[in-house]
């Protein structure tokens, strides 16, 4: 009977976390929507006279690679962003999910698949941050290498 009571105690938990995790979620989506759609109409206008001074033939020295890039890069940050907490929400959420459904199976085999599954989960998980998180390291470090590069071919 306690393990039911626990069991109801973890679901209600569960339960708040996701309404928790769904509202800085339409939060995050609602502002990553917001800072696309500047990134995109930043690129379009500094696409548009490097695509005339190619078009026309004109000095090709003159098109700055800063200038389409910038865009490109804000909007891969501000996705990573708001990839972040969402991985962390969805890999809590989940992982409790998978908690539960270890704690309620009685079968042997069941609790050792659902323990696996856990351990896959938490595996995927973390492997997806770091993933996030070597990318938003990188993202600089690469950005600085091609304005450095760009600038030497000029």
């Amino acid at each position: 009977m306690s393990i039911m009571c626990g069991l109801n105690m973890v679901a209600a938990a569960a339960v708040e976390t996701v309404t928790e995790a769904s509202q800085v979620a339409v939060e995050v989506v609602e502002n990553t929507a917001t800072a696309v759609n500047d990134a995109v109409n930043t690129v379009a206008n500094a696409a548009v006279p490097v695509i005339n001074t190619v078009a026309v033939g004109s000095n090709v020295q003159n098109i700055s690679l800063t200038d389409v890039t910038a865009p490109i890069i804000s909007l891969i940050n501000t996705i990573l962003t708001a990839a972040i907490p969402l991985v962390a929400a969805a890999g809590s959420l989940y992982c409790v999910l998978l908690g539960v459904k270890y704690a309620r199976a009685e079968e042997p085999q069941d609790r050792e698949k659902a323990k696996q599954h856990l351990k896959s989960a938490i595996i995927g998980f973390v492997l997806i941050f770091v993933l996030i998180v070597a990318l938003r390291i990188a993202t600089p470090i690469l950005t600085e290498w091609m304005n450095a590069n760009s600038k030497a071919i000029q």
